[in-house]
């Protein structure tokens, strides 16, 4: 089982640096009727790099940026996870990892004019197409693999350190928690119908006599204040 542990963490961690490198490859090809082909990597979409030639000068994209920084938090949190004081640090990246696989299959699975803009091309050229190049789904799928690879290695090292100081595991104590909650949720005493409609006007009068009291003591305070100043004029 530590065989598996050990693996799932490197696979977790190798996943997610492929995901930086890839972001540094062509990641959408802009084709124009005036300038041609245009391809962009991940990072110039991301951080608006002007490094095409013809010169185009990209609208930074923030979708695509903050894909790129879970990936980076997520291979960050892989890297610390090797620590011997990163218990924590293993949820983290299982989580940073899931959320950033989820949004990039978003990106992947959308079309890319919703992701990637092309104003400073369409300013020069009549017609404009936008296509993903295969990289985008990749990296989709590297995350994913780095996020599954990440939640079994959390996972399983949780069952050898619970084994190890007989603890639950999270599974357990997760159940657990849903059962306490359920026979909590039992206990609880709901109020009737003519109960609920009973404080809900008394609540809506208090808002309403609060107002008016607010209400009229700015509208004094006003009128105080522009005397003030009407006589000091």
């Amino acid at each position: 089982m530590k065989t598996v542990n050990k693996i799932c963490q490197y696979l977790a961690a190798a996943a997610s640096l492929a995901v930086i490198v890839l972001f540094f490859v062509d990641f959408a090809v802009i084709v124009s009727d005036k300038l041609g082909s245009l391809a962009f990597s991940g990072g110039q979409l991301a951080f608006g790099l002007d490094m095409t030639d013809p010169t185009v000068v990209m609208a930074k994209s923030s979708k695509i940026l903050f894909v790129f920084l879970l990936s980076l938090i997520t291979l960050a949190c892989n890297a610390f996870g090797f620590g011997k004081k990163a218990k924590n640090v293993k949820y983290a990246s299982a989580g940073f990892g899931l959320f950033a696989a989820i949004y990039m299959l978003v990106v992947a699975l959308s079309k890319p004019a919703k992701f990637v803009d092309a104003d400073p091309i369409r300013m020069v050229s009549k017609s404009v197409t936008i296509e993903y190049t295969g990289v985008v789904y990749v990296i989709a799928a590297a995350l994913f693999v780095a996020a599954i690879a990440a939640i079994a290695h959390l996972l399983i090292n949780d069952k050898i350190v619970s084994e190890q100081e007989k603890k639950p595991t999270i599974i357990k104590r997760v159940v657990q928690f849903f059962r306490d909650y359920k026979s909590e949720v039992k206990k609880i005493v709901w109020p009737s119908l003519n109960d609920v409609v009973k404080n809900t006007l008394i609540v809506l009068i208090i808002c309403v006599i609060i107002g008016i009291f607010i209400w009229a003591l700015d509208f004094g305070l006003a009128e105080l204040l522009d005397l003030i100043l009407g006589n000091k004029a």
